[in-house]
């Protein structure tokens, strides 16, 4: 009479964790996590494109490139 609802929670358990790997699995790398500029680009050249594209403005781009120190 015992073994009967602890099987039933292990087995709930089991399927629930199942279905977390595999949602996990299908989710790919890097979900989450914030993406990482390719090599080579600074990021000054990103601060450029984004002044480039008018996500700021003059006045960020210069307070933003001296805080970077260039």
């Amino acid at each position: 009479m015992f073994f009967g609802p602890l099987m039933m929670i292990v087995f709930i358990a089991a399927i629930v964790a199942v279905v977390v790997l595999v949602v996990r699995w299908l989710g790919g790398p890097g979900h989450g996590a914030a993406p990482h500029p390719p090599p080579g680009r600074t990021p000054l050249d990103i601060l450029k494109e984004r002044f480039a594209r008018g996500e700021i403005d003059k006045e960020e781009f210069e307070e933003r490139r001296r805080t970077l120190g260039d």
